[in-house]
């Protein structure tokens, strides 16, 4: 069984990667990325690395052929061009005959308001469209999206946030790795995995930094237009506050608090506990 990887070179796909080759052989795993030279060392392991561009439709019919199993990792940027590019990669994933697709999505992805969820809520229902078997793995929130709170806080600086008491299922990004590369290869896999650590709120999650810190760390709870001025006080481009905001606004009104035990299920444990996992973080 062959298995592709897109966007393998990221920050994701490259924890993915390395699980999936302690599973499986490096002749059964292929990678698709952009810039081939930035996967040289996977060449080196023994993977087979491709040529695929999401804005070069034509690059992914040869990235996908004779390709058994695919995981499309979701994509950055605007929800137009994310929309755009995962429809090149399912349709070129169909016209190469792909006999199981598989796509990183959102937490409680078709009934979610979160801003980002539009963009996954298409994604799936064009994957379901095709009538190829698929797998959703609908990822809550990597603990590693924190690290300039983290980094502030070991710094000095209080736990701010405008989200009040929003729960999030934070967990390391390897450890939806992880979960990931046990699904891929597991014989039949079921078609959604909620992937979610246990649930905190910033309250929560606060404490446990300063328990790894060995000190207390206060909480600053702001309206998200005082969070909105102190990010661009800090010098934050224009561009990026909307999404920060949004990101904020979104755990506030609780659409990333979806309890599941999937982690649990796939790995045999549950994911690595909030301390253990900051404590790490810290380490880096």
């Amino acid at each position: 069984m062959k298995l592709l990887i897109t966007g393998a070179t990221g920050k994701l796909g490259t924890k993915i990667v390395d699980h999936l080759l302690r599973r499986i052989n490096a002749d059964d795993l292929v990678v698709s990325v952009r810039n081939v030279e930035k996967a040289e060392d996977l060449k080196a392991r023994g993977v087979e690395v491709r040529h695929g561009d999401f804005d070069l439709p034509k690059t992914l019919a040869t990235a996908f052929a004779g390709i058994d199993r695919l995981l499309i990792i979701s994509t950055d940027g605007e929800e137009t061009t994310r929309i755009r590019q995962h429809t090149a990669a399912i349709e070129a994933a169909q016209a190469a005959g792909i006999g199981l697709i598989a796509y990183t999505s959102i937490a409680n992805a078709q009934a979610s308001q979160n801003f980002l969820a539009r963009t996954h809520q298409v994604t799936e229902r064009l994957i379901e469209q095709t009538g190829i078997p698929y797998v959703f793995f609908r990822n809550n929130w990597y603990l590693e999206n924190e690290m300039a709170t983290i980094d502030a806080v070991r710094d000095g600086a209080d736990w701010l946030t405008a989200a009040g008491d929003g729960k999030v299922g934070w967990a390391l990004q390897d450890d939806y790795a992880e979960a990931i590369a046990t699904v891929l290869t597991t014989d039949e896999p079921k078609a959604i995995y909620e992937l979610s650590g246990p649930l905190l709120t910033q309250t929560e999650i606060a404490q446990a930094l300063g328990a790894v810190l060995a000190r207390p760390v206060a909480v600053q709870q702001v309206d998200l237009a005082m969070y909105a001025d102190i990010m661009k006080q800090a010098g934050l481009p224009d561009f990026l506050i909307p999404m920060l905001i949004s990101i904020q606004e979104g755990i506030a009104q609780d659409t990333l608090a979806v309890e599941s035990q999937d982690f649990e299920q796939i790995l045999g444990r549950p994911p690595v506990a909030i301390s253990d996992a900051l404590e790490r973080l810290l380490k880096r």
